[in-house]
């Protein structure tokens, strides 16, 4: 089933509210030095930003890995986005299922803070480049 434009652009902008929404959680949470919470919320921003822009281009994606796959063939390989961002995304994802799910290594501030601007960045990018297309699809 496909959505119309006005749903597309309706989904598009509630993933980019929740990657925001996600990424003031994570900062929220610093000062607690909640480093798993803090990891799962970094990449839940960045995985509801990046779906944002597939939505945008019209590509869908049915897992985490999908989403991983999809934005690293159609935005980084071709340069629409950095081969460093498409890296910093896939960090994420480690860095949340580490948190999420590793019995042996617990997340430390090491880990997860210096990804804190890099990941907002990424939002950003992203983001700017999903709303661009909606506009240009208007």
């Amino acid at each position: 089933m496909s959505l119309s434009f006005e749903e597309r652009k309706a989904v598009v902008e509630f993933r980019i509210e929740k990657a925001y929404r996600a990424l003031e959680q994570a900062q929220g949470v610093v000062e607690l030095q909640y480093w798993e919470t803090i990891a799962n919320r970094l990449y839940y921003a960045a995985y509801n930003a990046v779906s944002a822009l597939l939505i945008a281009y019209g590509y869908t994606a049915h897992s985490h890995d999908g989403v991983i796959h999809l934005f690293g063939q159609h935005f980084v390989k071709p340069g629409i986005v950095d081969v460093k961002d498409g890296k910093l995304y896939h960090q994420l994802f480690s860095m949340r299922l580490t948190g999420d799910y590793d019995d042996t290594y617990g997340l430390t501030s090491e880990d997860v803070l210096p990804l804190i601007v890099p990941a907002s960045e990424l939002i950003d990018k992203v983001t700017a480049i999903a709303k661009k297309k909606m506009d240009e699809l208007e």
